[in-house]
């Protein structure tokens, strides 16, 4: 069960604490429950109602009318306003909704209606990435569990591996040979697949590597695909001397390959890059990167 503060209920729904607390007086829209010391914490049945709240007010219902609804009626309402939604923050509220419930069905098919409607490299860049930043906001401040932060990356990574696995695999023997992986210890590679999606699509031969690959197993096969280019994305860093130790391993190791990466410890730090290290900040900056080497 999750247990938050109303500041993390204003920053997962993006309505303000002195709002909340507006509702919870005025309309009795919540009854949080108090810890000892008598402080509010608000359960996950109190966060999908607020974001399906906040959902229907931005559709023009009030907040007063709301209020008189029943859950049954709120989600009825909902689901008559799905195919109108306008804003992407519409799209992801309620896939955190899904996954907060562990609901597949829903996840699939809203998934499923983003891609029909955006296209499927829309709706991973700037409804599915979006998402999966406020799944880390969760998990920091411990309101969901391992089961459900694994649930709902696991149905986002096999749909980008449908995706990737419906694009043709170029057959070209001079065709230039980009090798994906994750450093050693990095697990989440929802990223990386989305590069190879990109990268794919873009008629180069791939290689992926995957999750926890050691530089002296990236060595073996590389010796074996002689790759042109090499991408890695690092989500996770100890310090920031570790990193520039790595990031010129790298440039070593592999004098003649375009190493292209990027994570947040990555952009946002202040890394010294070898001559044959880019660094990117995300799917659409690379894809013009590799579209600009064809």
């Amino acid at each position: 069960m999750g247990r938050y503060s109303i500041k993390e209920l204003e920053r997962l729904s993006g309505i303000k604490a002195h709002t909340i607390r507006t509702w919870e007086k005025r309309y009795n829209v919540f009854n949080p429950n108090r810890t000892e010391t008598n402080i509010r914490y608000y359960s996950d049945k109190d966060l999908k109602k607020l974001l399906n709240i906040s959902l229907l007010s931005r559709h023009g219902y009030k907040i007063s009318k709301i209020s008189d609804l029943s859950l049954d009626e709120i989600n009825r309402k909902i689901a008559t306003l799905e195919d109108n939604f306008e804003d992407i923050e519409s799209y992801i509220e309620q896939l955190t909704v899904c996954m907060i419930e562990m609901d597949e069905i829903k996840f699939e098919k809203l998934l499923s209606v983003y891609v029909l409607k955006f296209g499927f490299e829309k709706t991973i860049q700037e409804i599915v990435f979006p998402f999966l930043r406020k799944v880390g906001v969760l998990w920091l401040s411990d309101n969901i569990n391992p089961i459900q932060e694994h649930f709902i990356s696991n149905l986002i990574r096999q749909k980008i591996i449908v995706a990737i696995d419906g694009l043709s695999i170029r057959a070209v023997p001079d065709a230039p040979r980009v090798m994906l992986f994750l450093p050693e210890n990095e697990l989440h590679e929802i990223s990386l697949l989305y590069f190879h999606y990109l990268i794919r699509k873009l008629q180069f031969n791939t290689f992926y590597l995957g999750q926890h690959v050691p530089v002296r197993n990236l060595e073996e096969a590389a010796k074996i695909y002689r790759p042109s280019y090499l991408i890695t994305s690092i989500s996770y860093s100890a310090d920031a001397e570790e990193l520039q130790e790595y990031a010129h391993l790298l440039s070593n190791k592999f004098p003649n390959c375009g190493i292209y990466m990027t994570g947040y410890p990555i952009v946002h730090g202040n890394i010294e890059k070898g001559d044959n290290i880019k660094i990117f900040q995300d799917g659409p900056e690379l894809a013009k990167m590799f579209s600009s080497l064809i």
